[in-house]
């Protein structure tokens, strides 16, 4: 039986009470569940690094299941985020798990390097990292002390996280962390928990040898006496032994040897010299013969491939297969960095008989590509073919990547002309349906609705807002723009001038959604109301949401 340590956490860092605690340390909490979202993996992966030496998994296993580890962490933490002293208890907490999983540099960049992708401040990032570190000791103390656990439980535990370590953990965050490259790390560290747990759990039926210690790199200048005239014994014995073991075998030879000429008539010295000739001609035949089998067997003989289509919502899905690890974290790497760490769905196979990917170098060319809805690129080797609104010929794509990539590639959009010719009778349909009281109203019937001081839009209306933005473009373009007023209200809760600003704010992170998804700047304008005109009763937390909302207004 095992089980899902990041699923926990963030099961137990629930929207409550990360809303409580990104009031406290100045994020919105949806930025808060990002920030949860990366470093959890990222933990995780620092605990099974540590776990992966016998003296690490017994030191973990002992902060673990230490009096200090509240095991029942996920049930209280509701009232730790939202009590003065009892978020100072989870702070202490935190405080004390630090030491545990890594050291406070290696946290404290990590916690830089998170903030980097995220937008938050390090310093809020660095007190969420502290938060699911102790909510990850307490869901381990809590399992462990069910299950009767012991040290050798630990590191098998923790193996099981692997899926999840390989699909969130970044180079970047892993180098934070002092576990170099993601592949690399992964590749050794599987074995290495497992034999620490076989030692641990059967210590009798293993060496003590097969499973080294990291040493520290300080000499001790003082040694015992007994320690050295110990070493010096085993090192004699080990030479006696040697000696012994040569003797008996150069005997052997000498026997064999002398049998052999007796039975054979004495070789002149012709014959040895072709002999030896001839031994070494076919020794290099064999040589070159193995030299070239080998370079046939590692020559790769399929083509990288990558292929993505992006929602309504502009977020992409991307299928791809690449020669290496590397190579695969290079591609992870540059979406977060470019997209932003939630801001796609990747499955990225490893393939060594996959040629490498030359398009990983040419991918900033097709990065914005990735945010257009409704594209779909497909690219195999030098190959690249178009489809969805990426082939639509009006916006101009496959001009602009043929400039980028240039010569030796083949782009292509096979969609191009169906494209064009539905766009076309689109346009027509839309011209007799663009009605601003009608649209206003219908985007009024799906309401967005924000997180408590938030101003991010929430992820429940990216689909109906896209949707909307894909109708007022359409309208646009057939040659009856709408223009509506964008209006940004809030709850009663806190400074009315403080919810005049963040209504603003709301009103224009819709307008900006709605611009770069293709509605015309000058048709959107915008308002901010703070906490009049409340549709919901703000003494209830229900009520307080629908107050939190956006309403779109005809403009004539």
């Amino acid at each position: 039986m095992s089980i899902n340590l990041n699923q926990l956490v963030q099961g137990a860092l629930t929207e409550s009470v990360l809303q409580n605690i990104a009031g406290r340390i100045g994020c919105a909490p949806e930025s808060a569940m990002r920030v949860v979202s990366l470093c959890g993996p990222a933990l995780i992966g620092a605990m099974m690094n540590k776990a992966s030496s016998l003296e690490g998994a017994r030191n973990l296993f002992a902060s673990i299941m230490s009096p200090a580890t509240n095991a029942h962490i996920a049930e209280e933490l509701p009232h730790f985020a939202a009590h003065d002293d009892g978020f100072r208890t989870l702070i202490d907490t935190s405080a004390k798990t630090d030491q545990a999983i890594a050291s406070h540099d290696s946290l404290n960049l990590l916690a830089e390097r998170v903030a980097e992708y995220t937008g938050v401040a390090s310093s809020a990032t660095r007190t969420l990292t502290g938060v699911v570190g102790a909510t990850l000791f307490g869901v381990l103390k809590r399992y462990l002390t069910q299950h009767n656990g012991h040290p050798g439980q630990l590191p098998t535990l923790l193996g099981h996280q692997l899926p999840v370590v390989r699909a969130n953990l970044t180079d970047t965050f892993a180098h934070a962390l002092g576990l170099g490259s993601v592949g690399a790390f992964l590749a050794g560290v599987a074995s290495r928990l497992k034999a620490v747990s076989a030692h641990l759990e059967h210590p009798s039926t293993h060496e003590a040898a097969a499973f080294p210690q990291q040493v520290e790199t300080h000499v001790t200048h003082e040694q015992p006496v007994q320690e050295k005239a110990s070493k010096k014994k085993w090192w004699w014995i080990a030479l006696a032994a040697a000696l012994a073991l040569l003797a008996i075998l150069l005997g052997r030879g000498c026997s064999t040897e002398k049998t052999e000429q007796e039975a054979a008539p004495a070789a002149t010295p012709e014959a040895t010299s072709e002999a030896v000739s001839a031994a070494a001609v076919e020794s290099n035949a064999s040589a070159v013969s193995a030299a070239s089998d080998s370079s046939a067997a590692a020559a790769p003989g399929k083509d990288s491939t990558m292929s993505f289509v992006v929602d309504a919502a502009g977020l992409p899905t991307l299928n791809a297969t690449v020669h290496s690890e590397a190579e695969r974290s290079q591609l992870i790497d540059a979406l977060a960095a470019k997209l932003g760490a939630d801001k796609f769905h990747a499955n990225i196979t490893v393939d060594p008989d996959t040629k490498p990917a030359s398009w990983i170098a040419k991918l900033d060319g097709l990065l914005p590509v990735m945010a257009l809805p409704g594209a779909k690129v497909s690219v195999t080797g030098e190959t690249i073919d178009l489809g969805g609104s990426a082939a639509d010929a009006k916006l101009g794509w496959l001009d602009r990547l043929k400039a980028f990539f240039g010569a030796g590639w083949t782009i292509g959009a096979s969609e191009s002309t169906p494209a064009a010719r539905t766009l076309a009778a689109s346009d027509a349909q839309a011209a007799a349906a663009c009605a601003a009281a009608d649209i206003a109203k219908h985007m009024n019937a799906h309401p967005i609705n924000f997180g408590f001081a938030s101003n991010a839009l929430p992820r429940a209306a990216l689909n109906d807002l896209a949707d909307s933005a894909k109708s007022l473009k359409e309208c646009g373009t057939a040659g009856t723009p709408i223009k509506l007023q964008i209006g940004g209200y809030t709850d009663s809760t806190g400074d009315p001038a403080a919810n005049l600003r963040i209504s603003k704010q709301r009103a224009e992170t819709v307008r900006a959604y709605l611009i770069r998804h293709g509605v015309k700047a000058d048709t959107l304008s915008v308002e901010g109301f703070g906490d009049a005109q409340p549709i919901g009763d703000n003494t209830t937390p229900a009520g307080r949401a629908a107050n939190r909302r956006i309403e779109f207004k005809e403009v004539s």
